[in-house]
């Protein structure tokens, strides 16, 4: 390739970049205030420091290299600079990155919300109208279990096999039970989103069975006194999950003009992204549920207060958490 072509084939790349390190060398007043460039810095930076070598190799012109490592050194000098605390980097991701993520790929996150939440209300009402239905997703001896854990007649603790086992115990487990579905959901959109599409209904379905046959016993008070409280960071994880299973699927399925290698390896770093802040929610709703929502003696006015002001805090915090922040990649 001649040099003229080489340069009218790349400069758009060396233009982001050039505006990248502008950008990135103002304030972070500054930087609030206007849009981030086009483009990830990292892989402009990485893109540009194998133009040098190319340019290196082929004998182009003085001036043409002197540009290149310009840029290629600028950029070691910014990508390699030191960074804020990791606790700083965590709370800029969580308060700011993660919310402004999430209505950036506000497609793959309304297609997983509808599957879950809808399958999950489906079979709510649906069980309603036909009550045996619940039979038909679980067998007579888990829904026996399910009703024996939510038996009004309950006094200590509620949504347990064994009254005996403790907070502590709880907690792990529901990281454990939670977490474990949200990684298969996740990990199943490599298979052509067949998986995470598998998982968000069956986990639909099966909740709205539940929740529909208990709701129909009249166990109203101990059942959704039971879920309201951790349920706004519970149900949201699995839906990010699922989010982040078909952002990888849409790289398989429609990489445009990208190699489906380049297109997984683009969208796996914003599934990642969606998966850190999944695994968050997990987390606080294990705590919740482990620790607050298995307390029989807590009145209901105070439970429902409690969850509906977490709905409202969740939702509050992924529509306008980080409005004026521009969506980048995080390293933690």
């Amino acid at each position: 390739m001649k040099q003229l072509q080489f340069i009218e084939h790349y400069q758009t790349v060396w233009t982001q970049l050039q505006a990248w390190l502008d950008y990135l060398a103002l304030s972070k007043h500054k930087q609030q205030a206007q849009s981030a460039p086009s483009g990830q810095f990292a892989e402009l930076y990485r893109q540009t420091c194998h133009h040098l070598a190319l340019a290196q190799a082929r004998h182009y012109s003085p001036q043409l290299l002197e540009r290149l490592n310009h840029l290629v050194v600028a950029g070691h000098q910014q990508f390699y600079r030191e960074r804020e605390p990791i606790w700083t980097q965590a709370w800029n991701f969580l308060a700011l990155q993660f919310p402004a993520q999430v209505r950036a790929q506000w497609r793959v996150v309304a297609l997983s919300v509808a599957i879950f939440y809808g399958s999950m209300l489906l079979f709510i009402f649906l069980t309603q109208w036909q009550p045996d239905l619940v039979y038909s997703v679980l067998d007579p001896m888990q829904v026996a279990q399910m009703e024996s854990m939510y038996d009004p007649k309950l006094h200590d603790r509620l949504g347990r096999e064994r009254e005996a086992d403790s907070d502590v115990y709880m907690f792990g487990h529901y990281i454990r039970n939670n977490t474990s579905i949200g990684f298969q959901a996740f990990t199943s959109g490599l298979l052509l989103g067949v998986g995470t599409l598998f998982i968000l209904l069956f986990n639909g379905i099966v909740l709205g069975a539940v929740a529909g046959h208990l709701t129909y016993l009249g166990y109203n008070d101990t059942f959704w006194g039971f879920v309201v409280g951790h349920s706004a960071f519970e149900l949201t994880a699995i839906a990010l999950s699922g989010a982040a299973g078909f952002k990888l699927t849409q790289a398989l399925l429609f990489p445009g003009r990208q190699t489906r290698l380049y297109a997984l390896r683009t969208n796996g770093r914003i599934a990642i992204q969606l998966m850190y802040g999944a695994a968050l929610l997990f987390l606080m709703a294990a705590f919740v549920e482990a620790f607050w929502s298995s307390q029989a003696q807590t009145p209901l006015s105070i439970k429902y207060t409690v969850g509906a002001v977490l709905w409202v805090l969740t939702l509050a915090w992924l529509g306008w958490g980080g409005r004026k922040h521009s969506v980048q990649q995080v390293n933690l």
